[in-house]
């Protein structure tokens, strides 16, 4: 099925709406790299005034990737609420976008349709929105998860600590994260990438955790992002694990190259609810996964199947939300210039993947990160940083100076957590900040200064337990 149209005397013609969604993405040079992006501004326009004329039933009955040769595809349609849809089958794409930033239309309005909407959807309607578009609708979302802690709320700004290592020494990984503990930062999660996939260290890191946890009493959750089957293996040797993580993409194959599968996932997300059950801790809440992604993941492993890096994202956020995850982070600039080329493309990338999973009803988290080849620096972080403040992100990551000396990029470090949190007047989880004052690293509701009593008594106690921590091989 065709499209066409024509502007301002100029003829243009799409093949397939596939061929309508790519071409009216705005730019990115992955889309580029891939033979999908429009071949001009002027075709970019007119892909948006078409696809802004397509009603929302046609993207849900004619898929842009085969049900029946894509199980990512037959899962997406199988759990649409079919019944909750039909009234917005005959709106269009242009209808919906104006639905969703009128200011009739709140909170209560989106989250009773969330469960309607089929990421192609998503992804169309993001298309045809502005920047300030994104931030406005994507502020109107609050979507609210529980672990050991609850996250999501107006006023709440989580911060995950990244305190990766490039050796993995466990002494080295505690003291990061006490230094981010003291910044107030770590109500997300204490979440480190490891730099051996083994289930020896990644045992160790996740005991560790624990430990931390527990001797201080914190209440966040920890998780190590090793491959799912590492965790589960380490889960089965009685180590904790909290979060269960994993990286996921859009498509069958794209997962595959993860090495993962949606039955994968279901064994883990079960599992690890068992385990918790098992387990003698406060838990408030049953959200027990947590799941990175990033445009240009299903391009890189030759799985995008010809469609563009946006709409495979939200497909990605369709896969995630059967899981309800307690954190979802969009790593958006960690994948590199070959998919997100520089400082406008990262931008605009981290407000459409914030807006498309909030408003799939995801937990949303952006990883605001660069790599040191691309074309952009600290400061397009910091635009993209207060950007999505204001959209009302649910965490970023707190990472020591900004500078992951694992993983080798540039992201977000804990002095940034605190200068956003006091600028827009946001706080850590409140059991999270309940505990920051208690101890004395906050006061009033603010960091405190640092010759408070409760800030010493926490680092005499955390120096014990950094003391007694074993090297990791």
């Amino acid at each position: 099925m065709g499209y066409q149209t024509t502007l301002r005397g100029e003829h243009f013609s799409f093949a397939s709406l596939r061929d309508v969604f790519a071409r009216a993405n705005e730019e990115k040079s992955g889309d580029c790299l891939a033979g999908l992006a429009a071949r001009s501004e002027r075709e970019r326009v007119a892909a948006k005034f078409v696809l802004a004329e397509v009603p929302l039933g046609d993207i849900v009955d004619h898929p842009l990737l085969d049900p029946d040769k894509d199980d990512v595809s037959r899962f997406l349609l199988d759990r649409l609420d079919s019944e909750a849809f039909r009234p917005l089958r005959s709106m269009t794409v242009g209808e919906f976008r104006e639905y969703l930033l009128d200011d009739a239309v709140g909170e209560g309005e989106i989250r009773a349709i969330q469960s309607a909407l089929h990421p192609d959807v998503a992804a169309a309607v993001a298309k045809l929105m502005s920047n300030k578009d994104l931030v406005l609708a994507a502020s109107k979302i609050r979507n609210i998860t529980r672990c050991r802690n609850t996250m999501g709320q107006r006023g709440v700004l989580g911060i995950r600590i990244q305190p990766n290592h490039p050796a993995d020494d466990l002494g080295g990984i505690l003291l990061a994260a006490v230094d981010g503990l003291l910044f107030g930062c770590g109500d997300a999660v204490i979440g480190v990438n490891p730099a051996t996939e083994s289930v020896e260290t990644v045992s160790a890191i996740l005991h560790g955790l624990d430990r931390l946890i527990e001797t201080l009493a914190i209440p966040t959750q920890a998780c190590c992002l090793a491959h799912i089957t590492t965790q589960l293996a380490c889960l089965e040797r009685g180590a904790p694990v909290d979060l269960l993580f994993q990286s996921i993409a859009g498509t069958q194959a794209a997962n595959a190259a993860f090495g993962v599968s949606l039955s994968l996932l279901r064994e883990g997300y079960e599992r690890v609810q068992e385990s918790h059950c098992r387990r003698n801790v406060a838990w408030v809440g049953d959200n027990v996964m947590y799941f990175e992604t990033g445009q240009g993941s299903a391009l890189s492993a030759e799985a995008h199947h010809g469609i563009d890096q946006l709409t495979l994202e939200a497909r990605a956020y369709g896969v995630a939300r059967a899981f309800e995850p307690f954190l979802v982070n969009s790593v958006v600039g960690f994948i590199g210039p070959e998919y997100l080329y520089d400082e406008r493309q990262i931008v605009r990338a981290g407000l459409e993947d914030h807006f498309m999973g909030k408003l799939l009803g995801l937990p949303m988290g952006v990883d605001v990160c660069y790599t040191n080849h691309a074309a952009a620096d600290q400061n397009s972080a910091d635009n993209l940083l207060l950007l999505l403040a204001l959209a009302g992100c649910n965490y970023f990551m707190g990472v020591p100076c900004a500078d992951d000396v694992m993983l080798n990029y540039q992201s977000t470090s804990y002095h940034d957590a605190v200068g956003v949190r006091q600028l827009l007047g946001l706080q850590p989880a409140p059991e999270f900040l309940a505990w920051l004052e208690e101890r004395g690293v906050f006061e009033k509701g603010k960091l405190a200064h640092e010759e408070e009593i409760g800030r010493r008594r926490l680092l005499e106690k955390a120096g014990g337990l950094l003391a007694a921590a074993p090297f990791v091989p």
